[in-house]
């Protein structure tokens, strides 16, 4: 029996015990890539807005069960260290009105304005018209569609363990 074909996007770190991780991180690039391309295309068809992969991630995480969220709560959801680079999109997505920010104390508490429930409900619209139809083309079950993600989530918490560990070295 033949090898089977190793798909990975950098050889050298392909050789040896573990290849195959390099074939998952290859799997990951790959759909990282086609979901940031993605949801920039169906916040487009949305809205007309032009916004980055992280603006979406967060309007959508401030529009969550319609609670007020602080930064450190969008951070935490989101697995982001980088605060800054989330409070720059939220700065981003209060000057063109899609979220408005409340002081409270110390804390800066963001929800979701009018228009920006508004987009986010044209953004589930589209997704459910270009993505969710399609995805029955794939033959997966909801179940296996959670197990999926499950498997994900368990992968982040190896990569954020090994970025702990790297940065201790």
């Amino acid at each position: 029996m033949s090898e089977k074909r190793r798909i990975v996007s950098s050889r050298h770190l392909a050789e040896g015990e573990g290849w195959e991780t390099s074939e998952v991180e290859y799997g990951l690039i790959i759909a990282y890539n086609a979901f940031s391309r993605w949801m920039a295309r169906c916040m487009s068809a949305a809205g007309d807005i032009e916004m980055t992969p992280l603006e979406i991630l967060v309007l959508h995480n401030v529009n969550h069960r319609s609670r007020d969220k602080r930064l450190t709560d969008i951070c935490f959801l989101l697995n982001i260290e980088d605060t800054h680079t989330v409070n720059y999109a939220l700065k981003k997505l209060m000057k063109i009105g899609v979220i408005t920010s409340e002081k409270r104390g110390k804390e800066v508490f963001y929800r979701t304005s009018d228009e920006g429930e508004r987009l986010c409900a044209a953004y589930r619209d589209v997704r459910e018209r270009c993505l969710i139809e399609g995805m029955s083309k794939l033959d997966l079950s909801g179940d296996e569609l959670r197990e999926i993600a499950s498997s994900l989530r368990s992968l982040s918490g190896q990569y954020d363990q090994a970025s702990r560990a790297a940065a201790s070295l």
